[in-house]
């Protein structure tokens, strides 16, 4: 009984992924920040009880504007698993950059996988 739940748990998840990732646009640039600005502190994401029990994995993008000051001011996701963003995004707000000018969009990538505690 326990399987077939987490087998279709798994494939409305799997099914639930794609239908998000078609309908958001997937950014060019990879594994940096928009502006390349210089991360000086980093909160790691909590890895979902769900996504861990059905050994999900996979990328969340997430764009993030951030203030002058270096904090994170707002968060949008560009890509990801459902069950995945709300704690990619949790994360990615507390994040600290090195002060700036200007505020600015920095594209980031939080990765999950089954290994993470």
């Amino acid at each position: 009984m326990r399987r077939s739940v987490a087998i279709t748990a798994a494939v409305l998840l799997t099914g639930m992924s794609i239908a998000f990732a078609q309908s958001s646009p997937t950014p060019a640039s990879q594994d940096r920040a928009g502006s390349e600005r210089k991360v000086t502190f980093r909160s790691q994401p909590t890895y979902p009880d769900l996504a861990r029990k059905v050994h999900l994995q996979g990328v969340v993008k997430v764009e993030a504007v951030v203030r002058a000051n270096g904090s994170v001011k707002s968060t949008r996701v560009v890509g990801g698993n459902p069950v995945l963003v709300d704690a990619a995004t949790d994360a990615v707000s507390k994040w600290k950059f090195e002060p700036s000018q200007n505020e600015t969009t920095e594209l980031i990538e939080v990765t999950f996988s089954p290994e993470q505690r």
